[in-house]
């Protein structure tokens, strides 16, 4: 199977895994926003999963990215070990998952009270069930990143969303918000069961086992799994403390402002998170087989295409977000709206991030990504310490805007150091593509006084679209042939 047959395959397949994650987030939201649970309670359930995910980091450590790490290098080197490395990572895991569920449950009193939010407790009761699940989660999907069929990682994502979607909206009507929370863990539960089953009877059995691991292997494995860890934890933080902070130093409907905010902005990565996830072990291929020049093609032309994507849909999100938020949630959300404003620039990084980081990881320059996450989590968190008393909520969202495009430009300049990009073409397309982009705007703008419901500014949105489309392709930036042979794969 040729290189780009593979990447089309994986892209394929973890695109429809994430355009099913994206409807069936967008119904949860809109559900459970809208009809079942209400600021109050929304707010409660994100602040608990936000609050879970933090304790959630040190159930797996960076283990299940170092397990991909090496189970990719060791297909080439040596495939005897790969059992061997499965088996001992599991092991690790699941012995990290056990010990943060026993100080869940001991502590979750006394962390509810730290917080001043006492239904918090329950949440963390069912929590231990969940880090556990959500660990051998993380563990499964990365494994099968490992051995480059991101097919079955998509395959879990889709079981887990579905059975998500069900379980929160059945339990939720019955029980509230920590019913909701319930349909999470069972999501998980399904999506490991399946996962587990398909490594062991596809993949594990596959290799004929060494008798024991490489002397130092198991060493290597732990020592590359501390500095993603280190960047793992820093992520979760820089992405869920804010989401605490808002809690703790406001209330929870403010909590639900900035969820729905930000679930929008993150509801814009689905297409970018697909190729971001498929085309990282690739470029760590590539350039461990000394073919440098073809690993820079390959992520050249996936910032090219997500500058094309992203550009102008980070400008459509900052120009829509109010009547988005209007329409879709309801009046009572509309504090959501000038975050959504602010998150729009962070649409356009966190796409940018999302082809970056993980090539980095499997270029082996983990240490490095880690320290600059590190140090732009820590402030992010006290840029949030100051701004949220001053701004409110709007404060977390500048907050996260001005810490995560530091963080991205680092990474960028990293992989720039790793792989040579032709960083003159790439700024000159980039200048072209906020050309077209601006263009796009005018239209947006144009018709937004037309907007008084969900079809019209549906009919807005389109129009832009295929204004965008149309100078893309007319520009010669979208090649229409190479596209479909791509897809065709």
């Amino acid at each position: 199977m040729s290189l780009s047959q593979r990447i089309s395959r994986g892209l394929k397949a973890t695109l429809l895994s994430r355009v099913i994650q994206a409807i069936t987030n967008a119904a949860l939201i809109i559900v459970l926003a809208r009809y079942l649970l209400g600021p109050d309670g929304y707010g409660l359930l994100y602040f608990a999963l936000s609050v879970i995910g933090v304790v959630a980091i040190f159930a797996s450590a960076g283990l299940p990215k170092s397990t991909a790490r090496y189970v990719n290098t060791y297909l080439e080197e040596d495939p005897s070990q790969i059992s061997p490395i499965l088996r001992r990572s599991a092991l690790y895991i699941g012995v990290l998952a056990v010990c943060v569920g026993i100080a869940l449950s001991v502590g979750n009193e006394w962390l509810a009270a730290a917080l001043n939010e006492p239904e918090l407790a329950s949440f963390l009761v069912l929590g231990v069930v969940y880090v556990f699940f959500r660990a051998f989660n993380q563990y499964c999907i990365l494994a099968f990143q490992g051995f480059n069929r991101v097919d079955w990682s998509a395959a879990m994502g889709i079981i887990e969303n579905i059975t998500r979607l069900i379980c929160v909206v059945i339990l939720a009507t019955g029980f509230g918000a920590i019913g909701a929370f319930a349909g999470y863990v069972l999501g998980y539960v399904l999506s490991v069961g399946f996962g587990l089953v398909a490594l062991y009877l596809l993949f594990y059995r596959r290799y004929d086992p060494a008798a024991v691991l490489e002397d130092g292997l198991s060493r290597r494995i732990l020592e590359y799994s501390i500095p993603l860890t280190a960047t793992r934890g820093a992520n979760v933080l820089d992405k869920r403390v804010d989401t605490v902070l808002v809690g703790v130093l406001l209330n929870t409907t403010a909590v639900s402002f900035y969820t729905i905010a930000k679930q929008v902005a993150e509801f814009a990565a689905v297409p970018v998170r697909s190729l971001g996830f498929t085309i990282s072990p690739t470029v760590g291929e590539q350039k461990f087989a000394d073919r440098t020049d073809t690993a820079a093609r390959v992520y050249e032309e996936s910032f090219k295409h997500v500058s094309l994507l992203y550009i102008p849909g980070a400008l459509g999100v900052i120009l829509v977000a109010e009547p988005l938020i209007r329409y879709v949630f309801g009046t009572e959300y509309l504090g959501a709206a000038p975050v959504l404003q602010v998150l729009g620039v962070f649409v356009l990084v966190n796409a940018i991030n999302l082809i970056t980081t993980d090539s980095l990881d499997y270029l082996g320059r983990a240490r490095i990504r880690a320290i600059a996450k590190g140090i732009t989590a820590i402030a992010n968190f006290l840029l949030n310490l100051v701004l949220i008393p001053l701004v409110g909520v709007v404060g977390a969202a500048i907050a996260t805007v001005i810490t995560f495009t530091t963080y991205t430009a680092l990474n960028v300049y990293v992989i720039h150091q790793e792989l040579g990009l032709d960083l003159r073409t790439i700024g000159r397309t980039m200048l072209v593509i906020t050309g077209i982009s601006f263009v796009m705007g005018m239209v947006v703008v144009l018709g937004l006084p037309f907007v008084s419901g969900l079809l019209s500014l549906g009919a807005v949105i389109v129009i832009s679209v295929l204004v965008w489309a149309a100078l893309s392709v007319a520009i010669g930036l979208v090649d229409l042939d190479e596209a479909a042979a791509f897809f065709a794969n």
